[in-house]
This record gives structure tokens, C-alpha cells and sequence, in this order.
């Protein structure tokens, strides 16, 4: 049996092992924006009706993700399930993926037969041995960014021999100028994009894969029919259009990451994050994952890698302000017990 990969979001399992009702943790383990968009009440059609492709909604992603038209887009349920097939659609060869970043890549790859290197993210030129790269891009969780000049400089190696750049942008939304959606009609790129973690619509379960037609003709065979229901497109669909709601986020989840770095910096962790999550590879995070989960604050922990040599955690943001001062405090408590 393959070993179950670890994600975000395992409440159920952190309150058995500490013996917290699940009702008093704080979830601190996902990026996933805490402020979810305020969907508008579903259409009675939505729920009665089968999802139609011809309702406009990969048009409406593509003029939101700014991709050359709606024919380079195709909505999954969610990102994951394109994560699993597109590797079946790629010629075997070897992938470069980063040591440390979203742990469902290297075995989506591994699975189709592809072999696994390491990816030098900081390299302009990439090694001659690999065909394909798939990078998320900024990274999850260390937030590493690789600006649009180099990935595409990247693309244009990897298609000399043959390959693919994959790059997930799934909490690329506070970013939108470094996409590379817009550059998605060339042969050889995907851009998967999600939802989820900016809208803070996880549970829906959309995604879109950016790409050139007759690519995502196949993934779409491999896929089927119906893979975003009526109600999720009804309400991504009204996420999209809602422009002022997206300036308005993006103005605060800066202040609101600003203010969870400073409590980290302030207690002693170097920080790098994105606006939705902060991360720290300092040599106490165990220890202070552990002190802070026993304390009822669920932090995500990963596993040391040559990225991290000691492990490192991955703190989402508070959702209310009660949830602030209950993270300040429980932070402050944490720290005093692992020096």
C-alpha cells in the first residue's frame, strides 16, 4: 500500500493524538485564506442541472488568470487531479523538482515512470539531463520565487529537447504580474492555477489547467466529463467577476502576513512567507511545532530536506483577532519552553 501523502488541514488526526476536542484547536496548517469569499447563494439550476461547458466558465478563468483565451484553459476538480495526470501525458523522462516543495509532484511522476532529479531553482541554465521541470512557483512552503524571465528562459531549454515546464501557481493570485498565463499558447508550458488558497474556496474543489489546446484535449479525455460541479462554478464564477474584492483582500492579507512575520521575527524564527503563509526552517521548529500543538495551535511541520537540514513549519494566518492574541500568546508560551 503507498504511503499516505501529509497535507495541511489533518484536525481530526492532531486532536486524537493530543487529545484536544477538534472544536478548540486553531488551525494554523494550511495557506489557505482564512477570509473566504462571501459566495452569493446558489442557483436552484446549480444543484438540479449537469454542468455545461458551454456556461462561459473557462472563458471567465482566463480573463482572470489572463490567459490567451478560453481554449488554453480547462477546469479540473481542482488542481490535484491535473497534478496526478499529467505526468500519464508526458513523454518518460527525467523531471526536475525542487528538494523541498508540494509533496505530491515527485510521486504523481515517479508513478507515470518518470525519473526524479533535483531542481537547482537558483540555476539559469538547467542540466542536460532533464526534460521536464515541474516547480510551484511561489514555492509552497519555503516561498520561493522564480521571476517570468528565467522560467521562460527555462521553457525554452526544456523545448529544444523535447520537454515541459509545469509551474503551479496556486497562491500565485497575490502576484498576478508574474504569471505566466498570459504566455500559455506556447507548446510545452503548463500553468495550473487554483482557487482554493486566495478565495479561500478549497472545499469546491476547482482548478484550471492553463495550456495549449491540444494538450488539454487529452487531459480532458483522461479526465472525463463533469469534473467541476454547477454549484463550485457558480461560485468561482462570482469570485472571479468581483474585482473590488480582490483589491481589497490583497491590501489585507499584506498587512495581515506583515503582522504574522513580526510575531515570528519577534520571538527569535527568520521568516520567509508568501501573503498567505509563513515559513521558517530555523533548527527549533520541531520542537516548537510540538510545543505549540500541545498548546491547541496546529502549525504544519515538514520533514528535513537539503532545503531544510533540520526541518522546518508553516504557519497560516489567524482568522479573527482573537485568534491573533490566542497565536501571540500561545507563540510567547511555546518559546519560553524550548529554550
Amino acid at each position: 500500500m503507498a504511503e499516505q501523502i501529509a497535507h495541511g488541514g489533518n484536525l481530526h488526526e492532531a486532536a486524537i493524538r493530543y487529545g484536544i476536542a477538534y472544536e478548540q484547536w486553531l488551525d494554523l496548517s494550511t495557506g489557505i485564506n482564512p477570509h473566504g469569499y462571501p459566495v452569493p447563494p446558489v442557483p436552484a439550476d446549480a444543484w438540479r442541472r449537469l454542468p455545461d461547458d458551454g456556461d462561459g466558465f473557462a472563458a471567465r478563468a482566463a480573463h482572470y488568470y489572463g490567459a490567451p483565451a478560453a481554449a488554453h484553459v480547462l477546469p479540473v476538480a481542482g488542481s490535484q487531479a491535473a497534478i496526478r495526470a499529467l505526468p500519464t501525458l508526458l513523454p518518460r523522462a527525467t523531471v526536475g523538482i525542487a528538494p523541498l516543495t508540494y509533496g505530491e509532484y515527485a510521486p504523481a511522476f515517479a508513478r507515470a515512470g518518470h525519473a526524479i532529479a533535483t531542481l537547482d531553482v537558483h540555476s539559469d541554465t538547467l542540466p542536460a539531463a532533464l526534460t521536464h521541470v515541474a516547480i510551484v512557483n511561489p514555492n509552497n512552503p519555503t516561498a520561493t520565487h522564480v521571476d517570468a524571465a528565467r522560467l521562460l528562459r527555462w521553457h525554452a531549454q526544456l523545448r529544444e529537447r523535447g520537454g515541459t515546464l509545469l509551474v503551479d501557481e496556486a497562491f500565485a493570485d497575490t502576484l498576478p504580474r508574474e504569471s505566466l498565463a498570459a504566455h500559455t499558447h506556447r507548446d510545452g508550458l503548463i500553468v495550473l492555477r487554483s482557487p482554493g488558497k486566495f478565495f479561500g474556496l478549497a472545499g469546491v474543489r476547482a482548478g484550471f489547467v492553463l495550456a495549449a489546446p491540444a494538450l488539454l484535449a487529452r487531459l480532458r479525455d483522461a479526465l472525463g466529463a463533469w469534473t467541476v460541479s454547477g454549484p463550485a462554478r457558480h461560485a468561482v464564477s462570482a469570485a472571479f467577476a468581483d474585482t473590488a474584492w480582490h483589491a481589497q483582500m490583497r491590501a489585507r492579507l499584506a498587512e495581515e502576513s506583515a503582522r504574522l512575520f513580526g510575531l515570528l521575527r519577534a520571538a527569535g524564527f527568520a521568516t520567509r512567507g508568501t501573503p498567505l503563509f509563513a515559513w521558517t526552517d530555523d533548527a527549533r521548529a520541531a520542537t516548537l511545532h510540538e510545543a505549540l500543538a500541545r498548546r491547541g495551535v496546529w502549525t504544519r511541520l515538514f520533514a528535513p530536506s537539503t532545503d531544510a537540514p533540520g526541518g522546518s513549519i508553516r504557519f497560516g494566518l489567524p482568522g479573527t483577532e482573537a485568534e491573533w492574541l490566542r497565536f501571540e500568546e500561545q507563540l510567547q508560551r511555546a518559546v519560553q519552553e524550548i529554550r
